[in-house]
């Protein structure tokens, strides 16, 4: 159970507005100037380093907080999960250890949280898929037939997905031109404002994963940024989906808020258009109340929240397996982009602009799509009792295409 009314004696943990109190407790990947990468928690203002606590006695998670990224302690599974949230919550609430090895957040870099084993990009949101729907295929043939009935999603690349803070370069490709394909820098880059969740547990190929036994398989969630580039996606997705438009690079943020810290958010999401099978039916509500947005060079545009979305991650890892696809410790699943019904809420500039049609204004200026040197931010938290659930950020910005 989360105590809203416990605090840290780590003081910065416990301004309003904190991303990171004694609630949270976020997994990530630091380092200081000339020193080794290394596992640690954000408190605060500060990272504590689970290295330096495991070697001094303070946490026993097997060795596994020396190595460079998360992997290996998230194998270990749910009850040293569980056990090692515990005894942190220990150590730095108020009377706890004040020598404990702390290092400034601003003073560090932060880097991938895990080895990303797969990649895969889905495409949850009702709101979202018909918005793009009309814009691809019209209204007749928004959404698919199988949309309403089972998760859809492709598999993208793990080589490309970056942390935050990394700039992306503009990619080079086909688009449709007026006497057939054209080469040329993408026109019409575009965000996707999505929650990606960690893959905790293996799974054994030919065996499926029930979506109840997938929620336990779920280690934690970081925000995630899908860069596509729409004129590429649009001349390539048909038959298979897109390839090259989203390979040329995903965004996450630095820190993993573990599922656990979301638990109080539990919530409900969008309405169902029809029964689920089996399979796919969940015994409890797979969505957080979790207030979800993203920036344009430091403007706030889109926001909405999580809840709004039609498939759990559960419900996708679930319907991942549902072949014997077997899953691996550090698979990443985009939920796909978060829209609500509300152009505001939209989480893609081909929704809010209407494919580019209706521009909208940021920082004084008339703008579609993404234009290089841009900066795209995402956030996103959760409000409780006296105390936020952040997530840090999630950005990067768009240097020009190589010719």
């Amino acid at each position: 159970m989360t105590d809203a009314a416990r605090k840290s004696w780590v003081e910065s943990a416990n301004a309003p507005g904190c991303d990171f109190p004694i609630q949270n407790l976020p997994y990530g990947i630091f380092s200081t100037e000339g020193g080794p990468r290394r596992c640690g928690v954000a408190i605060g203002d500060m990272i504590l380093d689970l290295g330096a606590c495991e070697e001094h006695g303070l946490i026993d998670a097997q060795g596994t907080f020396a190595a460079a990224q998360l992997n290996d302690f998230i194998a270990l599974g749910r009850a040293t999960w569980a056990a090692t949230r515990a005894r942190l919550t220990e150590l730095l609430a108020e009377g706890g250890d004040p020598s404990l090895p702390l290092v400034p957040m601003a003073g560090a870099a932060l880097h991938l949280p895990i080895r990303v084993t797969e990649y895969t990009d889905f495409y949850a949101s009702r709101n979202h898929a018909w918005n793009t729907g009309v814009l691809f295929r019209g209204p007749e043939n928004a959404l698919p037939a199988q949309w309403t009935h089972m998760p859809i999603g492709y598999n993208g690349r793990a080589s490309s997905v970056v942390v935050s803070g990394t700039p992306i370069r503009r990619p080079m490709g086909q688009v449709r031109g007026e006497n057939g394909p054209e080469w040329t820098a993408c026109r019409r880059l575009d965000l996707e404002l999505e929650l990606g969740a960690i893959v905790g547990a293996d799974s054994t190929m030919g065996e499926r994963v029930g979506v109840d036994a997938a929620e336990e398989m779920i280690f934690g969630y970081v925000l995630l940024n899908d860069w596509s580039a729409r004129d590429i996606q649009a001349w390539e997705y048909q038959p298979l989906g897109p390839f090259q438009a989203k390979a040329l690079g995903t965004t996450i943020g630095a820190w993993i808020v573990p599922e656990a810290a979301l638990e109080p958010f539990r919530s409900e999401g969008a309405e169902r258009l029809n029964p689920l099978l089996p399979y796919l039916q969940e015994r409890r509500p797979g969505f957080y109340d979790l207030t979800v947005g993203w920036t344009m060079n430091g403007q706030k545009m889109g926001r909405t929240n999580y809840n709004v979305m039609y498939y759990s991650a559960a419900q996708c890892l679930a319907h991942h397996t549902v072949s014997g696809c077997p899953m691996r410790v550090g698979d990443l699943l985009g939920s796909g982009t978060i829209s609500g019904p509300a152009l505001d809420q939209t989480g893609a500039l081909m929704e809010m602009t209407g494919g580019g049609k209706n521009p909208v204004t940021v920082n004084g200026e008339a703008r579609t799509f993404i234009e290089d040197g841009d900066e795209i931010g995402l956030y996103a938290f959760a409000e409780g009792d006296g105390y936020r659930i952040g997530f840090g950020p999630c950005t990067g910005w768009i240097l020009p295409a190589v010719e």
